[in-house]
This record gives C-alpha cells, structure tokens and sequence, in this order.
C-alpha cells in the first residue's frame, strides 16, 4: 500500500526509526559534550546526527535519479565548517577540538543511522562515549 508520495507504511516506519536512532546515538555523545561543560552538548549533537540522517535519507528515498553520494559529500563539507566554529584560538592554546571532532563523529553516526547501518552506528557511539569519558583529557 502506497501513500500520496509513494512511499509505502513500511518505507515510512523504516525512516522514522532511522531518524530516532541517529538522534538517539547523538544524545549518547552530546551528553559527555554537555557534562564537560562544552558548548556543543545534547541537544546540538543531537541535532546534528538526526539532520546528517535525514540528509541522507532524503538523497537515499527522496530522488529517484542521480548518485545519493554526493548528498553525502556535501553533509561532510557542511559538518566541517560547523564544527571549525567551534575551534577557538588564544596564543598558543587551541580549544574546542575534541568538540568539533564530536561534532563530525555525530554526523557520520547520523549518516550511518540514515542508510540502516544500525550495528555500525550503536559501535561508534559506544566507542565514542567510551574514549570521551575515560581517555584522559589535555589540562
């Protein structure tokens, strides 16, 4: 059974869960982010993975013709400059890496979440929670 787009109940449940999977797997890591006190915590990781998710999705079921790969690309391009915002400069410190590596992990978890690699997605957030909590941090 189709609806008006063509996307079957199925197809649609299917996105749905996807989406709440990378919003999930983004609160995961932006929940360490936030008890760090980074700017970048919960809800912006959370963001982050759920719109690199639907960005994928959308190049993945919304477009019949083309390469859905280069929507990747550009998620990619875009998370860059994101997490480059977030790199701030003072003499010779520099903070805000970690942040911005957290912000382009999430994405790539969004993504991963976005074309079903489910297992892939749930390893990575656990491994990202894992180093984020218990690898020692610059003082």
């Amino acid at each position: 059974m189709e609806d008006v787009f063509g996307f079957t109940l199925a197809e649609e449940l299917e996105m749905g869960a996807r989406l709440l999977l990378a919003a999930a797997l983004g609160a995961a890591i932006g929940y360490e982010r936030r008890q760090s006190g980074n700017p970048a915590g919960l809800r912006t990781l959370s963001l982050v993975s759920m719109g690199a998710a639907l960005f994928t999705l959308i190049s993945i079921f919304g477009f019949k013709t083309g390469d859905p790969a280069r929507v990747a690309a550009q998620v990619v391009t875009g998370i860059g400059f994101l997490g480059a915002g977030t790199i701030l400069r003072s003499s010779a410190d520099v903070r805000g890496l970690t942040t911005a590596a957290g912000i382009w992990l999430t994405a790539a978890v969004g993504m991963a979440a976005g074309v079903g690699m489910y297992i892939l997605s749930l390893v990575t957030t656990v491994l990202a929670v894992i180093i984020l909590y218990f690898l020692p941090r610059k003082r």
